[in-house]
């Protein structure tokens, strides 16, 4: 049986994150150490103690989720659970690229904290938004979108699963999308609190800042394939994750396509690894069929062994 290691993205942060992981693992907490060495501050303390105001700003958010998921990767890899595939649902594909040793955790430590800046300063406050849309008949969205666009930009973001797409753009086409949605019958269609239009082309001023950090930085080839978000396929030379990196910032996440390639290959076991469990119930909606092992906290250690010794 193939296993693939999952890592989450913006979203999943919560206060609290991570401690348990560093109070029983030393791997993990060395991994918390080297990440405040290396950022000159306590990203740790951020983690385990918040505050959450603190903890949801974007240039915090991402170095933080990205130190816990490479401390459950650090765990899981020193008990010689290693993934045949790897995949990272935006922010998260930095993780990803670290687990599949593309890329030094120091390096992507720096580069997520200066992506989390770009991408918070692209746009002003107030002036774009994201939705999400859950259930929406099947060949509605493209229509939805150009009627609700009007000279503004609105777009894919997140395309996570069947029943659920995100939305991005300016916040009045967002809206407008939101209303024509309701119309065409989605079950639901509600902005997401979040402090950027992430993954739009809003998002093309934070892609030029970036891309010269990009190609300073070294990436490795891959020592097992990363789907990516930008295509939805298989990667597995640096110069391949670098582009990827790039290319994602303005352009939707290809989740669901990225799930199906995977099954596809014959992977049968899932392991979401870092805060939350957001990507196991994508999966689950994709198909229940599929088993998602969480390990972000001590307490899934049980649960992890009970379920790989199957």
């Amino acid at each position: 049986m193939k296993t693939a290691f999952l890592f989450p993205g913006q979203g999943s942060q919560a206060a609290g994150m991570g401690k348990t992981l560093a109070a029983q693992f030393p791997a993990a907490r060395a991994v918390f150490e080297e990440a405040d060495d290396t950022l000159g501050f306590s990203i740790s303390r951020l983690c385990f103690e918040g505050p959450e105001e603190a903890l949801k700003l974007t240039e915090n958010t991402q170095p933080a989720l990205l130190t816990v998921s490479v401390a459950a990767f650090r765990v899981l890899e020193g008990e010689g659970i290693r993934p045949d595939f790897v995949a990272g649902h935006s922010l998260g594909e930095y993780s990803a690229l670290v687990a599949a040793g593309s890329l030094a955790f120091a390096d992507a430590l720096g580069l997520v904290r200066r992506r989390g800046r770009y991408m918070q300063e692209a746009v002003p406050p107030g002036v774009g938004a994201m939705a999400a849309i859950l259930k929406l008949p099947e060949g509605k969205l493209d229509a939805i979108l150009a009627e609700a666009a009007q000279g503004e930009i609105v777009s894919a973001a997140n395309l996570n699963s069947p029943d659920q797409v995100v939305i991005a753009g300016h916040a009045g086409a967002v809206g407008r999308a939101i209303d024509l949605a309701k119309a065409a019958g989605a079950r639901r269609a509600v902005l997401l609190p979040v402090s950027a239009p992430f993954h739009c082309a809003l998002m093309v001023p934070a892609q030029t800042r970036l891309a010269p950090e990009l190609e300073a930085a070294h990436f490795s080839d891959l020592r097992c394939p990363l789907i990516n978000n930008w295509q939805g396929r298989p990667v597995t030379t640096g110069a391949e994750a670098r582009r990827g990196l790039f290319e994602q910032i303005p352009n939707p996440v290809r989740w669901t396509d990225s799930m199906r390639l995977l099954a596809s290959e014959g992977v049968g076991r899932f392991f979401e690894v870092g805060s939350g469990g957001v990507l196991a119930g994508l999966l689950r909606n994709l198909d229940p069929a599929l088993p998602c092992i969480r390990f972000g906290e001590a307490a899934d250690w049980e649960k992890l062994h009970a379920e790989t010794a199957r």
